[in-house]
């Protein structure tokens, strides 16, 4: 089991993050010894959103398309100048 105490994560997030994305994993953070949280690389997040509902998975599907097609609104567009 991949277990973090939030002690190791907060020293070495930078990274923890690395061997997530890399290894598309998980690990499991543990406070005082209790598994509180977990942090899941994100296609694994997303498979897992999809057994539960397959309408987000194409959404995901689509919102990836079209970022990669520059198909998006800038903040600048959505919330002009604040």
């Amino acid at each position: 089991m991949n277990v973090i105490t939030t002690t190791i994560l907060r020293n070495n997030l930078a990274d923890t993050l690395k061997e997530i994305t890399m290894k598309k994993d998980y690990f499991l953070v543990a406070k005082k010894g209790k598994i509180v949280s977990a942090l899941v690389n994100i296609d694994l997040f997303e498979d897992l959103l999809a057994l539960v509902n397959k309408e987000y998975l194409a959404s995901i599907k689509k919102a990836r398309k079209e970022y990669q097609q520059e198909d998006f609104f800038t903040h600048e567009q959505v919330f002009g100048d604040l």
